[in-house]
Order: C-alpha cells, then structure tokens, then sequence
C-alpha cells in the first residue's frame, strides 16, 4: 500500500525575505515587495516610468519604512531630479537633509570612454560605496545602465562587468533596482541584465486607437510566487499606482440591508425597501428616458443619509449636472459643498479602459463613498472591444462588492432597440435591472419604467409611468384603457371619462334610490289605505254582530212576554215549537 509522505513546512525564517516598494499594487502583485539584499532589474522603452518607479521605491522607502537609500542617475543632475519628482509629492530635498536619501550624478561621455582590457566599475563601486555608508543606505537604485556601458563594445568585457556589478550590490546587502532599456526582441539591449537579476520588471506603454496605456508584468521572480498578467498602472500627483487583476473568487459578502432609492414609490415597487446595500443597479434606456435623472435621486439619497457619494460621469460637467438635476427639485449643489457629494467627470475617450479602471479604484480609495454612480457606462465600454469592456466592468464591478459600495450605472440604448440591446454578458453581472422607456400614445411620447430583475427579493411586474416634474420624480399606477397601457394627455382624458362615467353611475344610483324611496312610500300610503279600510270592516262587522246580538236578545224578550200574556208556562215559553205543534193536532 502506497502512503504518501508529507514534506515538512519550510521555517519562516528559510523562506526568502521581501522589501515592500510602498507603491499601490505592486507589493500585491509581487506577494510582498521586492526581493530582499538582492537585485532586481526594470526594463522599459522611454517614457514608461521607469525612473518614477525606481526613484519612489527609495523615497517610499525612507518616508514610510524608515529605510535610507541611494539614487545613483546617469542622465538626470540632482536639481532636475528634485524639481520632476516635487510635482509627485516627493520632497527630495528635504529627505537629502535628513540623511534618508542621498542623490548622485555620474556624468559618462560616450566618446571619453577608451576600452581596454583592464576596463573595470572600481569607480563605480567606490563612488557608490561610499553613498551607501553616509546615509546607511537599505535601498539602493542605478538609473539606467545603457548609459554607463554606452561606449562599450566589446560584449565580454560587458557581460563580465555586469555580473561584478550585480555580485557586488548583492555583497553589500543592499535591495537594489537598476534600470534598462528595452533592446530589439530582448528585455534590454544587453540581453544579459534580465538573466543576472533576481526579479525583472518590465513597463510598457502601449498606444492603441490614439490612447496610451501604461502596462506592468513580473517577467520573473526567483524564490516566490508573484502575478504574471500585465497589470495597468497610472502616474499622476501621488506617484505609481497599479491595478492587480480583482481576484475571481466570488467571496465578497452579501448584505441584506436595504438602501433606498430616493423615490418612494420605487422603493415599493422594491419589495417596499430598495436594493440591497452593496449591489449593483442597471438603469437603461434611450437618450431622455431620465437615467441621469434616477442616479441623481439615487445620489441625493444616499448624501441625505450621511453617506458619501462617488459620481463618475463621461458626458456632462459637474456644474451642468448640478443645474440639470435643480430643475427636477434635486439639489445637488449643496452636497457638494458639505463634500458628501464629489464628481469625477472625464471624457470616456481621454484613457483607455484599463486607465480608467485604475483612475476609478484610485478615487474610490481616496474617498470612500458609499454610494458610486457611473453616467453611463456605456460611453465607457465604447473604449474597447466588447471582450475588454466586459473584462472591465466584471473587475470594476468586483472591487465594488469587496468594498461594499452599492453602484449604479446607467446604459444609453437606441431608440426601438429594446431590452435586447443591453447585452446579455452586461446584464447578467447586474444585480437589480430598471428599464426606462419611451411610450408613445397619440403623438405623445411618454416615460415608462420597468424592474426587469432584481435578485433576492420580491418586485413588481408592473409598468410605471415615469414623471419628472420640478417637485422631483414620481411613478404613477398602471392605467389601463380599451387600448391597454395609457400614458399622458391619453390617462388623463381616460381618467376624465373614467371620472365622468363613475358621476353619472352615481347620478343613476341616487335616481334609483329615489324612485325606489318613493315606490317604497307609495306602497306604505296603499298599505295603510288597507289596514285602514280593513280596521274599519272590522269595526262595522263588530256592530253588525253587536247590532245582531241585541236584535235577538230583544227578539227573545218579546216572545217571553207574549208567552206571559198568553199564560203559557215557562216550559212552552222555552219550547214554542213544540207547544205550537201541539196546538195544532187539538192536544
């Protein structure tokens, strides 16, 4: 039976060693930072921040890690270094007066260097060495090395020098960076720096469709694992920032509190309670349809709240939003001066899509909203292919959720391209999706608005019409004529003959009652006419048999007497039958 054997974990102490750069992103990518007491090599062609990122490894690293370092330039004097990397918040003067950073120069003239076989770097090394022992020096940079070997063409004793070079920063115990450029099909001219180095990155920039964008990739790195992809990477006032590629693991959390609209009646139509913190909303529709107008009450919303609003827009300046949403009766501008409210707004075209990612995660960073809109981010994924606007708004939308902000974006469709035009990849990252449409009745074009989805909860399946008036927005209950679904002038002069028809059932109504009231006092004057008549036939048969009750009574006193005067006794007098029959037959 085959066991299997468990390798011991390897010591903390054994595993390799790492220097964090400080530089956003490039640490995660490099799991840690660079490699510690060793070389690491940055190639580029011109221009793509090669020097801005060498020279913040070592300022971060005296500002934030308390490391001294050393910046060794063979093209640029210490004062133009001063004055280029002042405009990034980096105060190299300052921090060469606190002996955490010393700066040299090392002027080389290509047509003063005379190769001879004795051709070495002990200048270098002492020059450099003592650099490193003034200030104490963790961190050491040497920019660029095209320069200090220009005039050299004798490619043996290059490779010789670059391998004592690399051996004696290593010996010296220091983390270094040396800067390359690019050479034809190989990392650097040389083609060697990138084998001698223990980590090699390389910077792009790449020009498509008229826009820049700035690239990284980890070539290599000896003893650890780091990421692979090439990762986009901004410079503006605050230096460096990268964007790592968002992890996708799908184990962002999943609120259950809800965050409102900003309209009422959507938010009941919302399972009576919005959406979900942290989710993402689709509002689409045609140009006019109101998409800004919705994330403009959504935006208003949250502020009231006391929540802070990020507002990315591509099509309108922040001054002509503020007055836009003013006429609806949404008061932006006061948010903005509590700063509750901030606006990023850049034309779409100005970067590409990966740019814009890392500008987006850079603000969302610095401001920590709550609440981001995006207007519209359709304009946006017109930058790319439809392959690299997915891939965006997939990772845009995972930093998100991580982060917990709830968003909204916006999507200008064509007019009669219906819910089909939003594409099924785009919708299917959403989680609660609002169509807007236009409803056009009677040469009248009209607002409608539909939840097409919203995952997890309950929602109408209902139509609204859709107002904007200067007192805010409003949805109004589904009316439904001979026609079906009315909007506009149509609803209200079907509610008119709707009004009327119901005054007119209710004039018939109290007709009806009336006639009914009076039929009904009709019959109650004929029934009492009865009773009365039947009371008085009564009372005239009560007379009559009284009447006849005292006729016999009389009758029978009148035959008593006549029997008296007779001398009849008092049996004939009770039996006059009788006694007149016996009269009769001579008894």
């Amino acid at each position: 039976m085959l066991t299997a054997k468990l390798r011991p974990a390897t010591p903390q102490s054994d595993q390799l060693e790492k220097t964090p750069t400080g530089i956003r992103g490039l640490d995660e990518i490099a799991n840690g930072g660079l490699p510690k007491g060793r070389t690491s090599l940055v190639c580029g062609n011109a221009g793509c921040g090669k020097t801005i990122l060498a020279m913040e490894f070592v300022a971060r690293g005296a500002v934030e890690f308390g490391e001294p370092g050393v910046f060794i330039a063979f093209e640029e004097t210490p004062d133009e270094l001063e004055k280029n990397f002042l405009s990034l918040g980096f105060d190299l003067k300052k921090l060469v007066a606190k002996k955490l950073l010393a700066v040299d120069y090392i002027y080389v003239e290509r047509s003063e260097i005379e190769e001879t076989g004795s051709y070495d770097l002990d200048g270098l090394f002492i020059r450099l060495g003592h650099a490193i022992d003034s200030v104490g020096a963790k961190r050491v940079v040497l920019d660029t090395l095209e320069v200090l070997f220009a005039g050299l063409s004798d490619q043996a004793i290059l490779r010789a020098e670059l391998r004592r070079l690399f051996r004696w920063l290593k010996e010296k115990g220091v983390t270094a960076i040396v800067t390359g450029e690019r050479g034809q099909g190989m990392l650097t001219r040389y083609g060697l720096e990138e084998y001698v180095a223990d980590c090699v990155i390389l910077l792009d920039l790449r020009l498509q469709e008229q826009i820049a964008t700035r690239r990284l990739r980890l070539v290599k790195y000896r003893g650890s694992k780091h990421g692979a992809d090439e990762y986009p990477f901004l410079i503006d006032e605050n230096g460096l920032s990268i964007l790592p590629i968002s992890s996708l693991s799908l184990n962002h959390q999943a609120s259950t509190q809800r965050v409102s609209s900003g309209i009422s009646r959507l938010d009941r139509m919302l399972d009576g309670k919005g959406f979900f913190r942290g989710s993402t909303v689709l509002v689409s529709g045609t140009a006019g349809a109101g998409k800004s107008s919705l994330a403009g009450a959504f935006a208003l919303a949250a502020c009231q709240r006391g929540e802070r609003c990020l507002y990315f827009a591509f099509e309108e300046s922040p001054l002509q939003i503020v007055r836009n949403m003013k006429s609806i009766g949404l008061n932006l501008e006061a948010m903005v001066k509590n700063g509750l409210l901030r606006f990023h707004a850049v034309r779409s075209s100005l970067h590409g899509l990966e740019m814009h990612l890392v500008t987006k995660h850079k603000a969302v960073d610095e401001f920590k909203p709550a609440i981001v809109v995006l207007d519209p981010i359709s304009s946006l994924m017109a930058v790319g292919s439809p392959t690299e606007g997915k891939s965006m708004l997939t990772r845009l939308i995972d930093f998100l959720k991580s982060e917990g902000i709830t968003a909204m974006f916006t999507d200008l469709i064509c007019s009669g391209g219906g819910l089909n035009q939003t594409d099924n990849e785009k919708s299917s990252l959403i989680d609660t999706w609002i169509s807007l449409r236009d409803l056009e009745l009677n040469g009248e074009l009209n607002r409608g608005l539909q939840i097409i989805k919203s995952r997890g909860m309950s929602h109408s399946n209902q139509i609204r019409e859709f107002l904007l008036t200067n007192k805010g927005i409003d949805l109004l209950d589904v009316y439904l004529g001979p026609a079906g679904v009315l909007t506009g002038s149509a609803r209200i002069a079907q509610a008119a003959q709707g009004k009327a028809e119901v005054l007119v059932q209710q004039q018939q109504q109290v007709r009806k009652q009336h006639e009914w009231r009076r039929r009904r006092s009709s019959l109650e004057r004929q029934m009492a006419e009865l009773r009365a008549q039947s009371e008085m036939e009564e009372e005239e048969e009560r007379q009559i048999r009284a009447q006849e009750e005292a006729l016999t009574k009389t009758l029978a006193g009148n035959r008593a007497d006549l029997a008296q005067l007779r001398g009849t006794d008092q049996l004939v007098s009770r039996t006059p039958a009788k006694t007149k029959q016996n009269e009769t037959t001579g008894h």
